[in-house]
């Protein structure tokens, strides 16, 4: 415990000082201090997160006491744990990265924001009270929205800050209440469970830290900021942004609903299945019609953070049903899908940050043919592209499959609505999951195949070495987090198996590697039949208990599902291997080259106007949702040449569903109640005394009342 507090100061104080260091140092050193002081402090917060996970103890520390107040308290378990790994390794892989997309105007600015960013994600995951936790969010919430503001855009900042506001106030009251109800304004008296509520106050506790948790995680209704806000921020922010930041409102909604509140009622998890699924949905549809690249992959954030919150919502009403195997199930794809989007989207920023410093131009529409002039920043995208589209055998993949192989068993609950619920939910994501294929093939042929369509793509340059090397570090994870799931499945059960109370480790991954082992916990037929599927290859080269993630049902359905990409991977290796030998073996070495003009139906010359758009892409998806898009107008103009009409030009936008039936709304009930607070000042003292007398008169009904 000694040695993992001296990490866990180790870690504040390498920020902290790189924070201090580069405000003193010179303009010039603000990059390479950036890239040693993110680097070697997310390296001791890696360090720190994996000690915390495996040891299996919790770590808690008093700092100071604060008058009125109580002691300030930091605390280490393995949720945190798991959050403070995942945080480091986006974090690393971004520092590096930010200092070399940095073009120096801003460096110590950018060094700056960027290392307090990283203090105050650390202090959030590790505060163990409530005032802390309150401050060390709020620091959190002012740090993203200057972040913004380095885009020279004010307006998404403020509407980030104005929102995120509203969701800390609904947190804090949430928490206050539970403070209340516990006695304690302490994580851990809060988490004991041994405290009654009354239903109602459940709920309301539920609906508060539920709905102001989802403004940072990018829930609907209250997402409208974030495509906002990450369209606008620069690209050196925007990978820790989306990796790291996202996730701190998913770890408020497990903190709070999963380990502090009893999960005694199947309500809440259904509210957390369906609103998740549709801001799957919602988000995904946005992203497949935009058509630029970065407010693309914003909403793509909104869509997998609703996928995470899905899986969450069918844990918590797994543990509630008293399914406990089934719940654990549901919150390793939920745990696995944040890890994997954190990788894969954290990848994906950056390849979108080197084309726009590569072309300047972050349309779709204008892009392309990048794939020759920037090869190895096309084939990291490529692999973002492929992981956040769920092919195997990418990370993906794996998160995907096990998010719905966990709602199918919604067969082993009771109540036909929720057995409903899930299954509409089924739906829904799975239609997601198309769509999000549509996206991203819509985005990598449009940025890096076919033609350039504009001169700035004519002059794009392959980027600098130091950039490509976080991209491949996060390319090379999302493969590993794809072929080995089996070995990534017991981690997260560390942290998963106290609050489901069963392990999901068991319930997955038979061990086949161990034969002693697989005496004690499987039938012996079940086990020689997967013997002769090949179960049991590599047993004598890895570790672990398997390469195959399994689930076994009873002996009418011994398997209920299955799957390995590790063994995926292998044959594919050799598949391909297998066909390119072959390939050159019998055509290519005896086929003669010949190199002539191609063939372009007749054109005299291909243009670039004349291939296919991602606008026109993504018009089927348009047409068909039509009825959720509601386009509007904005132009109409006809070219009308020798009495004949040449031309029609029409523009339109989609005005965002949640623009249209929340914020907007919001925006016109603002209005007409300042116009009418307006009216009220007429500068009569008269009025002003009657104001006051019937304020008077409210505050004594309201004191009898009470």
């Amino acid at each position: 415990m000694i040695a993992f507090a001296h990490l866990l100061a180790l870690t504040f104080g390498i920020y902290f000082l790189g924070t201090v260091a580069v405000l003193l140092l010179p303009r010039k050193a603000a990059r390479p201090a950036l890239v040693f002081f993110g680097g070697v402090g997310s390296l001791a917060l890696l360090v720190s997160g994996i000690c915390a996970l495996f040891s299996g103890h919790s770590y808690s520390a008093s700092l100071w006491t604060i008058p009125y107040i109580g002691n300030l308290t930091i605390a280490v378990d393995r949720l945190s744990a798991f959050f403070l790994v995942v945080t480091s390794i986006v974090a690393m892989p971004a520092s590096l990265f930010a200092a070399v997309r940095n073009d120096g105007q801003y460096s110590r600015s950018l060094a700056v924001l960027f290392l307090a960013l990283l203090l105050s994600l650390f202090l959030v995951l590790i505060a163990a009270n409530v005032f802390l936790f309150f401050v060390t969010w709020e620091i959190m919430s002012i740090l993203i929205y200057l972040m913004i503001n380095q885009g020279k855009q004010e307006r998404p900042g403020y509407l980030m800050l104005a929102t995120s506001e509203t969701g800390t106030l609904a947190v804090l009251v949430a928490l206050l209440l539970l403070s209340r109800t516990t006695g304690t304004l302490y994580f851990e008296g809060m988490k004991a469970g041994n405290f009654s509520m009354t239903p109602a106050l459940y709920w309301v506790i539920f609906i508060l830290s539920f709905a102001g948790f989802g403004v940072k995680a990018g829930l609907i209704p209250l997402n409208f900021w974030l495509p906002r806000a990450y369209t606008a921020t620069p690209p050196s922010y925007i990978p820790l942004m989306a990796g790291a930041t996202l996730n701190l409102g998913l770890y408020g909604i497990i903190r709070v609903n999963m380990t502090f509140l009893p999960m005694t009622q199947a309500g809440p998890g259904v509210i957390m299945l369906v609103i998740g699924s549709i801001t799957a949905f919602i988000g995904v549809l946005y992203a497949t019609i935009e058509d630029d690249l970065k407010t693309l992959l914003a909403h793509s954030s909104i869509e997998n953070a609703g996928i995470i919150t899905a899986s969450l919502g069918a844990g918590a009403v797994f543990l509630a049903s008293g399914h406990r195997v089934a719940a654990a199930m549901a919150l390793v794809a939920a745990f696995y899908h944040l890890s994997n989007h954190s990788v894969f989207k954290t990848l994906l920023f950056m390849g979108a940050g080197e084309l726009e410093g590569a072309t300047g131009i972050r349309s779709l529409d204008r892009l392309g043919g990048l794939l020759k002039r920037m090869p190895w920043t096309g084939f990291f995208v490529l692999v973002g592209a492929l992981s956040i589209s769920a092919m195997p055998p990418f990370n993906g993949f794996v998160s995907e499959w096990l998010t719905f192989e966990s709602l199918l068993r919604s067969v082993e609950l009771s109540s036909l609505g929720i057995k409903i619920a899930f299954v509409a939910a089924g739906v829904v994501l799975a239609l997601t999951a198309g769509l999000a294929v549509t996206c991203f093939v819509r985005a990598f042929a449009m940025g890096f195949l076919g033609m350039p369509r504009s001169e700035a793509v004519h002059k794009a340059r392959e980027t600098r070495i130091s950039a490509l090397v976080p991209m491949a570090f996060l390319a090379l994870l999302c493969l590993v987090l794809g072929v080995l799931p089996t070995y990534v499945i017991p981690t997260l059960d560390k942290v998963i198996a106290p609050i489901a109370g069963a392990s999901g480790t068991k319930a997955l991954v038979p061990p086949f590697f161990k034969n002693a082992l697989a005496a004690r916990e499987l039938p012996p037929k079940f086990v020689a039949e997967f013997h002769d599927l090949g179960a049991q290859v590599g047993k004598n080269l890895l570790p672990g208990r398997g390469l195959a993630v399994i689930h076994r049902g009873g002996q009418e359905n011994p398997v209920v599902f299955a799957m390995s990409t590790s063994y995926m991977f292998v044959t594919l290796v050799i598949f391909l291997v297998f066909c390119a030998g072959a390939v050159w073996l019998l055509v290519a070495r005896h086929r003669k080259v010949e190199r002539r003009p191609r063939w372009d139906g007749g054109v005299r010359r291909f243009l670039p106007e004349m291939t296919y758009t991602a606008t026109g892409f993504a018009q089927p998806v348009r047409v068909i949702f039509e009825a959720i898009l509601r386009p509007k107008m904005v132009s109409r103009r006809e070219v009308i040449a020798s009495h004949f009409r040449v031309s029609i030009e029409q523009k339109r936008e989609e005005v965002h569903l949640v623009d249209r039936f929340v914020l907007y709304p919001m925006t016109r009930a603002a209005q007409r109640t300042s116009s009418f607070l307006a009216r009220m000042h007429n500068g009569q003292i008269n009025a002003y005394a009657a104001y006051a007398l019937l304020a008077l008169v409210v505050f004594l009904i309201m004191a009898l009342a009470v």
